[in-house]
């Protein structure tokens, strides 16, 4: 088998077993041997793990690697994630479109996988099908209230601000004075950041104008980020504490009580996570210097952390139609190191405020019925990005492993997949013989009045974002609007 796997793949042009055609001109000879040894690869996904996976996928000389999007536009959470004043961390969109403008990679925007074509369509058409199509969904509180408005998730908020198309009409309610972010890690950071950010250090970036526009008319002047476990359990990086710190016209609200032998604590953890806790500490105990003071004297706006509490209920207005707060149990830890968790004491607090964002967590989605997919892990079952029990099937990034980690740490993830499809390959474990792979989806696709997005495409949505963003100052003003993207390309 792995031999005869071998000869499909060109290491001979044509399979001993089938000769050339009789007659057969030595153009169509090379045609048909060219078409035969390709590796003809899907990835569904154009976010970083998409990216990636083709990235390395592509080392194999016949490999063709087509990259399927839902929206009409690449690189998912890139675009659509990373925070507008995080314009550095979106360098890495020039690396995909290396990828993209490889003449061995196609882009296929507007295709929604498990809507417009099935995953057995696209085995059918593929040797290989790679899933990494990350996390769309946020975790639920499911506490009482969840559903009032004035609730949202810290997802849908990040959505909101960055252009995510499903997420432009959210107008979230910024009258009041106060902010609740349940949750402590990086996503929650950089919600409280942007809602704090003077509105004119945003002119500059990428941020939608819709969302400007409301953050010009914030009322929100405190913003709490609440968290279960104590200092030594948060989920953000330092990176984005600095900038918490550093945040201009805002100050710390940072209880010392909190830090009470702390010190002795720090000496035992690794290197990250005590600069971290270093950090805090400083900053929760120690006087600011005359810079930082002068910094903070005028500062209007403030942000707190409030450690060992959870959420219990969001509570409603007097007359019930929206949110007016957030009930809190009080909790302690318990066990020790990775095992710590946080247990109710019994007492409760109320936490007033006028807007609830929740960032516990994100979670995928299943994307076919005939993917198996582990509902209360909100991850596909595999083993090194292997599918479990569906050979030929694959997965990469979030849905592979959980929303955990930086855009690297979905890269090394992504490599390794691609090599196990690679290995996978060699040991003759693929499907062997000539696939159609886009001609046939076109097809398909076709039939169903699907009318796909390319990658040059994609450059003229680009250039037309440039150019609104030019008379504003601003990098692009993104469109946010498929139909209007879709008619902006005559489709």
């Amino acid at each position: 088998m792995a031999s005869r796997c071998w000869r499909w793949w060109g290491w001979s042009a044509w399979p001993r077993t089938r000769p050339p055609p009789a007659g057969s001109t030595p153009s169509f000879r090379h045609h048909l041997s060219t078409q035969e040894k390709t590796l003809q690869i899907c990835v569904v996904g154009s976010g970083p793990a998409g990216f990636y996976t083709a990235q390395h996928l592509l080392k194999h000389p016949q490999a063709h690697v087509d990259i399927y999007e839902k929206q009409p536009v690449p690189f998912g959470l890139v675009r659509f994630g990373v925070a507008p004043d995080h314009p550095e961390v979106k360098n890495v969109i020039n690396t995909f479109t290396q990828t993209a403008h490889s003449g061995r990679c196609a882009f296929w925007g507007n295709v929604e996988v498990g809507r417009d074509v099935t995953v057995p369509e696209l085995r059918e058409a593929y040797h290989a099908v790679v899933l990494s199509y990350g996390a769309e969904d946020h975790r639920a509180l499911e506490i009482p209230g969840e559903e009032l408005p004035g609730v949202c998730s810290a997802r849908a908020f990040v959505g909101w601000y960055n252009g995510l198309p499903e997420n432009r009409e959210l107008e979230p309610d910024l009258s009041g004075d106060t902010a609740v972010i349940l949750g402590q890690g990086n996503v929650a950071l950089d919600v409280a950041r942007i809602l704090l950010t003077p509105p004119e250090h945003l002119e500059r970036t990428d941020i939608t104008k819709a969302a400007l526009g409301v953050l010009r008319q914030s009322r929100v002047k405190t913003v709490w980020l609440v968290g279960r476990r104590g200092p030594l359990q948060v989920a953000f990086t330092i990176k984005e504490l600095r900038e918490m710190i550093q945040l201009p016209g805002a100050r710390p609200i940072l209880d010392p009580a909190d830090f009470l032998g702390l010190q002795d604590k720090i000496k035992e953890v690794p290197r990250p996570r005590k600069r971290l806790t270093e950090l805090l500490l400083r900053a929760a105990t120690e006087k600011p210097g005359p810079e930082q003071a002068a910094r903070r004297a005028p500062a209007s706006r403030a942000w707190g952390l409030r450690f060992f509490r959870s959420p219990q209920q969001v509570l409603p207005s007097p007359d019930g139609r929206r949110a007016a707060g957030v009930r809190l149990a009080v909790t302690r830890l318990e066990g020790v190191g990775e095992a710590t968790r946080a247990v109710p004491t019994g007492d409760m607090e109320d936490l007033p405020c006028g807007l609830v964002l929740s960032s516990v967590g994100f979670k995928s989605r299943p994307v076919d019925p005939s993917v198996p997919f582990d509902s209360k892990l909100g991850v596909i079952p595999n083993v090194e990005g292997r599918v479990m029990d569906v050979p030929g099937l694959y997965c990469s990034g979030w849905v592979k492993r959980g929303p955990t980690g930086v855009i690297a740490t979905t890269m090394t993830d992504s490599f390794l997949t691609g090599q196990m499809l690679l290995q996978d390959l060699k040991a003759g474990l693929l499907p062997s013989g000539p696939r159609p792979g886009y001609a046939a989806i076109q097809a398909l696709l076709s039939s169903r009045g699907v009318r796909p997005v390319s990658f040059s495409d994609w450059e003229k949505l680009d250039a037309e974002e440039v150019a609104r963003g030019q008379g504003t100052g601003k990098p692009r003003e993104k469109l946010v609007d498929p139909q209007e993207m879709l008619r902006l390309l005559g489709h």
